[in-house]
């Protein structure tokens, strides 16, 4: 009760400060976000259409994501420097492999009858991928971005440790200061981002689902 007393003052005494560091990594988070998810969707689609293709890109897909992220960051470091840059390519390296993973799932098990008779109303190639295809898989996809975001969200808190900003800040400054409340605000923040982030994700995963049904 006391830790919870500690966080409750500190939200109200630092609002100004915890709203920066909020905005700060929601602006970090959709920069990895938009990135990973246009390449992945990209590299997805891609080895989906030439089959080939797929398992050396999704061999290399599975080896970055076995990479702990603070090993990542720090491999970074001497390429890109600290800061945002450097957390937001990490951060979009983690967030391909979701991405590329379900649009190629999406794409590979649709029902052949539905594709067969795409090709034989005359669709050409590219037609059939734009409005049979993406559509039917949007809820596979989604679910993709879905676990993409989320977990996008949570590894931007330890982004802070190659200075840049975001709620991650005040992680390390709880840590190296020993302040259990403020370790512990910034930990709740990132997961309640998180958490509406899943729950309107997820709502928008159903409707697509029920709707591709």
């Amino acid at each position: 009760m006391e830790l919870l007393r500690e966080i409750a003052e500190l939200y109200v005494q630092r609002a100004d400060w915890f709203g920066g560091l909020l905005l700060a990594h929601i602006g970090l988070a959709l920069a990895a976000i938009a990135m990973s998810g246009t390449l992945g969707l990209l590299l997805g689609t891609s080895i989906a259409e030439h089959p080939r293709a797929a398992p050396p890109v999704m061999g290399l897909c599975n080896v970055l994501y076995t990479i702990p992220a603070i090993s990542l960051l720090g491999i970074l470091i001497p390429f890109s420097g600290i800061g945002n840059k450097t957390a937001v390519i990490a951060l979009t390296i983690y967030g391909i492999m979701p991405m590329v993973r379900n649009t190629y799932v999406g794409l590979t098990s649709l029902d052949p009858d539905i594709l067969e008779a795409a090709k034989g109303m005359g669709s050409t190639r590219m037609q059939a991928l734009l409005r049979v295809k993406l559509p039917m898989a949007a809820g596979v996809i989604l679910a993709g971005v879905r676990n993409m975001v989320v977990m996008t969200i949570s590894v931007a808190g330890i982004a802070s440790f190659v200075g840049a900003g975001g709620l991650g800040v005040a992680i390390y400054r709880g840590i190296t200061i020993y302040n259990p409340a403020m370790t512990a605000a910034g930990s709740i923040l990132i997961a309640l981002l998180a958490i509406l982030c899943d729950l309107v994700l997820g709502a928008l995963e159903r409707y697509f689902k029920k709707r591709g049904s």
